[in-house]
């Protein structure tokens, strides 16, 4: 077991993975691909260069393919880095994008050199890598094998996606004890969903292998558009709660970022599942 960091990185995606499963359209200023597959996502471009640039903020595009790329880079100046993403189970890549995983990262790999050409950071992101809802049990050493294709071509920061919810805390531990072996270079990322109430106690055990990065969603928003009741990923506001009271830094205003949340609340007219958002942070002053 390491010793846990210091500081952590956090990648919001709630503007991608958070909204994308909303029924309801929500309007450009407030949010401030392709549209027939998620129609939500279709203004990309217009939320991408209305969205204010704040100094010491890394600003991510997710690209599902080389025409994906051609999208963002009209808007270069507005990011700093790419995402893209790739499924472990052979089934849920064919039902998430029509493809098999050596089409995908055949594909992937052209678009990480072009994105590499104009220099742009690259992650890779791997869905489902602690199982599958079609498949069930994933290998480690197929995770790995995709894993170390994406660092080979450029990838700097590879992300490990717990995209239903699938894992669990000790799978955790012993995944990522296994990962820092095979990826020693590489920047490993977590992304869990609590879809079944694990994905705090997941974020510790990632820890406790000295992971640093982790992915989130302001007010647990989110979910596989693919399976049935794949339900959102961690609340941003609650990691970072948690991180703040363990004296893990991160660098976020946790109150402003409720307060945001709480505005995305307003803007789609439900309650959120964040328990940060209804309880608020902990405040040991009063």
């Amino acid at each position: 077991m390491s010793p846990l960091p210091s500081h952590v990185r956090i990648r919001e995606v709630g503007p991608r993975d958070g909204f994308q499963n909303e029924p309801e359209t929500i309007p450009t200023a407030e949010k401030i691909v392709r549209p027939e597959v998620i129609p939500q996502l279709s203004d990309a471009e217009e939320v991408l260069a209305g969205v204010q640039r704040r100094d010491g903020v890394a600003f991510s595009v997710l690209i599902p393919n080389e025409r994906g790329l051609e999208r963002a880079l009209a808007l270069r100046e507005r990011f700093d880095e790419v995402n893209v993403f790739v499924s472990a189970s052979e089934t849920h890549n064919r039902k998430n994008v029509n493809r098999s995983i050596e089409e995908s990262l055949e594909g992937l790999e052209r678009t990480l050199a072009q994105a590499r050409e104009v220099g742009l950071r690259c992650e890779g992101v791997i869905s489902t890598s602690f199982g599958c809802p079609y498949e069930g049990e994933v290998s480690q050493e197929r995770v790995f094998g995709i894993a170390e294709r994406l660092a080979a071509t450029g990838c700097a920061e590879i992300g490990f996606g717990d995209t239903t919810g699938m894992a669990n805390p000790r799978q955790v531990g012993e995944f990522f004890a296994a990962a820092r072996e095979r990826l020693p270079e590489v920047e490993l990322t977590a992304h869990f969903h609590n879809t079944r109430g694990q994905g705090l106690a997941n974020v510790l055990a990632a820890l406790e292998q000295g992971v640093d990065s982790f992915e989130s969603s302001f007010g647990e928003l989110g979910g596989c558009p693919v399976p049935p009741g794949a339900t959102g990923n961690i609340a941003s506001e609650d990691l970072i709660s948690m991180l703040h009271e363990m004296g893990i830094e991160t660098g976020i205003d946790l109150p402003a970022l409720v307060e945001a949340s709480r505005e995305a609340q307003d803007a789609l007219g439900r309650p959120l599942g964040s328990h940060v958002l209804t309880a608020g942070p902990v405040d040991w002053h009063r």
